[in-house]
């Protein structure tokens, strides 16, 4: 049997031989997925929502585990681990509720005819998701998709396999045999699964990993749901509170180590307070201190793996080569596993690779502008990526205006971005393609179906 080694990106130990499934193994899952859909179906939406509200006792009895096992596979400190899975199991309820809402038939009457629109579940849906929030991004689509009908064959990433195996074992232990398929393995295995027969692909990743799937899927015209990264924005202008506009910068920036698709990785400051805001940024960054992910003193942990160190080990190195000043970091340290240290760049231009391409790292990144919200507006908008922005301004209108202008799919104004409860989760232009959460994203896992009875009186 073929296995690949699970890594403590903290320690570079091995954690576990991960056996990979096998093609054949592959595809008995999706029969088995394919198999009790009907009756998964069946059941109704009222029922299928009942039974799997019992994750939210079955998560918080399992999340202490669940955090250990997140924090020693993807590195990230325990105590955000522990949030991850405690804030997730916090809103099943709620969507489970906005799920019951979005499957509600909807009355067109007319004279002579009664006409209802219902909604119905794809099948399967193939559900792939990324190692930085190994709990939460499995729940977010795995939730739907089960709750409107469909079955799923989960592959979670190679880098957290057994925390991805504990959720759909505690969601394996809710459900009819055949509803949560689990399989393991590398890019092979995802992309043997989206050429599967699966009737949807639910992925969370790269972009570039994006793309393939969506070629692969139109050679069946598979519906998809792809959320792709980003290189969010945030606009700091000369009337913002530039302690809460710091504050933000810092700590979007650096959480999770930045390995957040939503991160803050450019940050242009209107050059009035430039110099005040960089003093501000390097201050707070050194507060942040890498270590391994179960030391209290530790608010980062190492990056994933060696590759993404040496990224952004890479995007650091090109952007002080072509004019950047480093303030802070940017040395990696000595010993074992994936640290890389808390960076501050000021004078960033355009053109660099770290303004371009998705960095996913711990570095916080400093453009001036002149302060015109239409430069800033070009600036901000200058990427393929539409993933989230911020803007920062004591002129609420222009705030308004500068977010209105900015091409994302959620944009915070003097505050981070993201939204009430039941709002979508959007990747526009180039950050995604279909969305998630809400009553529209929850109706993604299904087809609309038109049925109209002529009425014999």
């Amino acid at each position: 049997m073929k296995t690949y080694r699970d890594i403590d990106p903290a320690t570079g130990e091995t954690i576990a031989e991960i056996p990979v499934t096998s093609t054949a193994d592959l595809e008995s899952a999706i029969a088995r997925a394919r198999a009790a859909q009907p009756a998964w179906q069946a059941l109704g939406v009222a029922a299928r929502c009942e039974i799997l509200s019992g994750l939210v006792p079955a998560l918080e009895a399992a999340a202490e585990e669940l955090a250990d096992l997140a924090t020693r596979e993807m590195g990230k400190p325990r105590k955000e681990a522990l949030g991850e899975v405690k804030g997730w199991a916090a809103g099943i309820t709620k969507e489970l509720e906005e799920i019951v809402e979005a499957m509600k038939p909807e009355d067109y009457p007319t004279k002579g005819n009664e006409t209802q629109v219902v909604r119905i579940p794809h099948g399967i849906v193939g559900v792939i998701t990324p190692w930085n929030f190994p709990v939460g991004m499995p729940l977010q689509i795995l939730t739907p998709a089960l709750a409107t009908g469909n079955t799923a064959v989960f592959k979670p990433s190679e880098m957290v396999p057994l925390t991805g195996a504990r959720v759909a074992e505690i969601i394996q232990s809710l459900v009819p045999e055949g509803v949560c398929e689990l399989v393991q393995g590398e890019g092979d295995v995802g992309a043997a699964l989206v050429a599967g027969d699966v009737d949807m692909i639910g992925f969370t990743g790269s972009r570039e990993t994006g793309m393939r799937i969506m070629e692969s899927a139109s050679r069946s015209l598979k519906r998809l749901i792809l959320e792709l990264g980003g290189k969010d924005p945030m606009v700091v202008f000369e009337d913002a509170d530039l302690d809460a506009a710091a504050n933000c910068a810092v700590g979007q920036s650096l959480r999770n180590a930045g390995q957040v698709c939503c991160s803050v990785e450019r940050v242009y400051v209107a050059d009035a307070i430039a110099e005040e805001f960089e003093a501000l940024v390097v201050a707070k960054a050194g507060e942040w201190k890498a270590g391994n992910g179960f030391e209290e003193s530790s608010k980062m942990g190492p990056l994933v793996s060696p590759q993404q160190r040496d990224k952004v080990a890479d995007h650091v190195a090109d952007a002080v080569k072509s004019g950047a000043r480093l303030l802070v970091g940017g040395e990696q340290p000595d010993g074992p596993g994936n640290f890389y240290p808390a960076t501050v760049l000021a004078d960033v231009s355009q053109d660099m690779r770290i303004t371009r391409e998705e960095t996913f790292g711990p570095v916080v990144s400093l453009t001036r502008f002149s302060g015109d919200e239409n430069e800033a507006i070009a600036l901000a908008n200058d990427t393929p990526y539409g993933l989230g922005a911020s803007v920062f301004s004591g002129d609420e209108a222009r705030g308004r205006r500068v977010a209105e202008s900015l091409r994302a799919g959620q944009v915070g104004i003097n505050r981070y971005l993201g939204g009430a409860p039941g709002t979508p989760w959007v990747g526009a232009r180039q950050s995604g393609f279909g969305f998630l959460g809400g009553i529209e994203g929850h109706r993604q896992f299904t087809s609309p179906k038109t049925i109209s009875l002529k009425l014999s009186k």
